[in-house]
């Protein structure tokens, strides 16, 4: 079968510069440095099903074909994308006809394994259980999530990182002085470019690519940082709409204004806005960060939330997303309470669980006569006819039910005022006559 990954004539600079042996890979250090857990793997003599997950260019693919290098097996490569369980079944006779004929073992590599639906992930599972394949899975998406449960119970899951700047200087000089010695970066330019890789390594050596052909057709020798400028066509972060740099990032951005940090608030919300993220959605999440974190400490949060999209729909991008800007350090500023949002979970967890219990007759209303006379709304007391317009001792729950205190305001913000009103009316209940 032949190599989905293998080198072909002219290939991309990322192919001709791929690592030949485990000391040649830039990057991983916490993976594969002296005594680290995959460094140990190679050195153990018996490859083992594993799972690597990190963002792209990292070193996935790599370390899966230096995995097979070292351990002597053949080494069958798959794309979730572009492969079924066809295509898993001929893996399967491919491994048992190299079993039968050398004795060697199989790794089989799967890249973007979260793409392959349960079905097919199953396809390969009794093989990789019977020791016919040795399964290595690629992914940039959590396996918690991506993989069954079978498949990761079989396999070490080990965390790949994004490179460093001075990782990404390294793999620069390597890929300049390899593939084109006689092109000058200025430093400018060099730093532009590490900053545009983003972290991958795949990405840096394509640009590269870029830099050099534009770089042949104008006939310079000198790459400056106006010349990068002109010669990329855009400047956007790494940034995976719907995967786990997503929610990572929004994370980050809903714990900087929980932690009540307007800078790093406005940090996330403008890296998320620079790698595509819809400000719209991004507003949403704004308006909940308002109701669960700030909530009665500070009502006017959620005007400025939802006022904040309504801007944003109106003026669009970019002048709208200033709005946007605003909400969130305004967010993060204000006091901070999520005593609405425990009391809302408490209570809806309370429902959920507790039976249907009547509303009792004093609270029921009463618009016709037959109502009257079964007693609905008799005993109800008007608030606001009673001292405070507060019916001090009246019981709003159904009669039955135990007491509850779902609801407690903090000392912060408008909820200081909250709890002191509240305290004073419980103060009023416990002084009010008993009901016989």
């Amino acid at each position: 079968m032949s190599d989905l990954f293998a080198t072909a004539p002219h290939a991309p600079l990322a192919e001709l510069l791929r690592p030949q042996t485990l000391d040649e890979v830039i990057g991983q250090k916490h993976l594969i440095g002296p005594g680290k857990p995959l460094r140990l793997a190679f050195e153990s003599g018996t490859p083992h099903s594993m799972i690597l997950w990190g963002p792209p260019g990292v070193g996935k693919t790599t370390l899966a074909r230096l995995m097979a290098d070292a351990f002597d097996a053949e080494f069958i490569a798959l794309s979730a994308v572009f492969s079924g369980v066809k295509d898993i079944r001929a893996a399967v006779e491919q491994a048992q006809l190299t079993l039968a004929q050398s004795g060697r073992r199989t790794i089989l590599f799967v890249d973007e394994v979260h793409r392959f639906n349960k079905a097919q992930q199953d396809a390969f599972l009794p093989y990789v259980e019977g020791g016919l394949l040795t399964f290595i899975g690629a992914t940039t998406e959590n396996p918690s999530f991506e993989v069954n449960s079978a498949l990761l119970s079989r396999a070490s899951v080990y965390v790949l990182k994004s490179l460093t700047e001075a990782e990404l200087a390294e793999l620069f000089e390597r890929a300049r002085g390899m593939a084109f010695p006689e092109l000058e970066f200025e430093a400018d330019a060099k730093s532009r470019l590490i900053g545009y890789a983003d972290g991958d390594a795949r990405r840096l050596l394509n640009v590269l690519e870029t830099i050099r052909t534009a770089a042949q057709t104008a006939e310079r020798r000198v790459v400056s940082a106006d010349f990068l400028a002109e010669a990329l066509a855009s400047d956007l972060r790494r940034f995976d709409k719907g995967g786990d740099a997503f929610y990572d990032q929004i994370s980050a951005l809903h714990k900087s204004v929980r932690g009540s940090d307007p800078d790093a608030a406005l940090y996330w919300l403008v890296r998320m806005l620079d790698g595509g993220a819809d400000p719209l959605y991004m507003g949403r999440r704004i308006v909940r960060m308002a109701s669960e974190d700030i909530g009665l400490a500070d009502p006017r949060a959620l005007e400025v939330a939802l006022s904040a999209c309504a801007t944003y729909e109106r003026l669009g991008s970019p002048e709208g997303e200033l709005a946007l800007a605003e909400a969130v350090i305004y967010m993060a500023v204000a006091p901070k309470s999520n005593a609405a949002y425990v009391a809302y979970n408490a209570a809806r967890a309370f429902v959920r669980q507790d039976q249907s219990r009547p509303v009792p007759e004093h609270l029921r209303n009463a618009p016709t006569k037959l109502m009257k006379e079964l007693g609905f709304g008799r005993e109800y007391r008007y608030a606001h006819d009673e001292p405070e317009a507060y019916a001090a001792g009246e019981n709003y729950f159904p009669d039955d039910m135990p007491k509850v205190d779902w609801y407690r305001p903090t000392p912060r913000g408008l909820e200081l005022k909250i709890r002191e009103k509240l305290s004073h009316l419980r103060e009023l209940d416990r002084a009010a006559p008993k009901k016989k």
